[in-house]
């Protein structure tokens, strides 16, 4: 199969594709940007390595396929053939990137800045669609940086590329028509909307602390302040200067049982997921099924922890929480609430941003949840 007949199978999949968008995914074939050897990450499977000397042509039929490919695991530190570790840079999978340049939505001349260079790609379609000349992209990573170059010029454009911080965007060349954003954050750097052209888009991953990630649509509204929805689900890896770990608690636990089941909490929908992350930003959860229809829930904060057991054959559900906060009971509380306002979904959520933070508001930016 050519490499046009591959790109035609691929982007037929992609209901999300507008004819113009389908001639770039052409004009800058994918597995330029893929290396000799990397991870592929399917959704509905266990990663495998592809390695295009071993096997050329699973390489190339995965490089082509809407699939993710882990390309660096532990900054550069860890072996990408095993797979094992902290996922740091990727290819995301194409209907992902089709998502995201449909919201981005832009004009013929604007100006973006991408931050999270990774491969290349998504520069090289936005370069394609806009103009070397228009295109900044910022990637932190110096390895990665340097790939992503050889890269796009390979595929034969050059686009403006900066070693630094994204989280800082970039200045110099402010403001942009559009802002682009290829890795999750939970907190949206400020100097994103300080540096949008008043009417500009921002769209990222944004990825809270609490269950899911969100394809999130911002949109620059002159007076300091970004305001947007939330869109479809996404799972990205995070901008490296909001990355958290798991903190270690020493305190006894205090015992006590509920009846919610918590694993209505963490499945109801993804409208209860933004609700519980608006109101619980700083609020990790951890999940996982376990033998004879056991279920086991882990909650943490800077400060405290908490572990909810469901066992089927009690009623009532053991719940364990030490630490100065009851992470259990306020978890309890905020999905309550999402309930008291009939379950709305995703789509009746949207998020304001300030130069005092972000909130999440139901309906209308004027009802804030947070």
């Amino acid at each position: 199969m050519s490499i046009g007949e591959r790109v035609t199978a691929l982007t037929n999949q992609m209901t999300n594709l507008d004819d113009r968008w389908r001639d770039v995914f052409h004009a800058v074939p994918r597995h330029l940007f893929i290396p000799d050897r990397a991870w592929c990450h399917p959704d509905d499977g266990p990663g495998y390595l592809i390695d295009r000397t071993a096997d050329p042509e699973t390489w190339m039929d995965v490089a082509y396929s809407n699939t993710s490919i882990v390309t660096q695991i532990n900054d550069g530190a860890a072996d990408i053939g095993r797979g094992k570790g902290d996922y740091t840079s990727s290819a995301s999978a194409p209907s992902v990137v089709a998502a995201g340049l449909k919201l981005l939505d832009p004009y013929d001349g604007d100006e973006v800045l991408e931050i999270g260079t990774g491969t290349g790609w998504t520069a090289g379609l936005l370069a394609n669609r806009l103009g070397d000349e228009n295109i900044t992209s910022v990637e932190i990573d110096q390895a990665v940086f340097t790939t992503a170059a050889e890269n796009l010029k390979r595929a034969g454009h050059s686009p403006r590329l900066i070693l630094g911080d994204g989280a800082g965007g970039w200045p110099e060349k402010a403001p942009y028509d559009r802002i682009h954003v290829t890795c999750g954050v939970y907190q949206v750097p400020y100097a994103w909307v300080e540096q949008a052209r008043p009417g500009g888009v921002i769209v990222f991953p944004w990825m809270p602390r609490w269950e899911g990630g969100h394809l999130t649509r911002l949109n620059a509204v002159g007076d300091g302040t970004a305001v947007g929805r939330f869109y479809g689900g996404v799972r990205f890896m995070m901008l490296r200067s909001q990355r958290w770990s798991r903190p270690r608690h020493e305190d006894v636990y205090r015992r006590s049982t509920t009846y919610l089941d918590p694993r209505r909490v963490v499945r109801s929908s993804y409208g209860a997921e933004i609700a519980i992350a608006g109101m619980l930003p700083d609020v990790c959860g951890a999940h996982e099924d376990q033998e004879g229809g056991e279920f086991h829930l882990s909650l943490w904060s800077d400060d405290s922890d908490a572990q909810v057991h469901y066992a089927p054959d009690y009623k009532g559900i053991a719940v364990l929480q030490r630490g100065p906060r009851g992470l259990w009971d306020e978890l309890e509380a905020a999905y309550l609430r999402w309930m008291s306002w009939g379950t709305p979904h995703r789509d009746r959520f949207g998020m304001t941003v300030t130069p005092e933070g972000q909130h999440v508001w139901l309906d209308s930016p004027d009802n804030l949840i947070t």
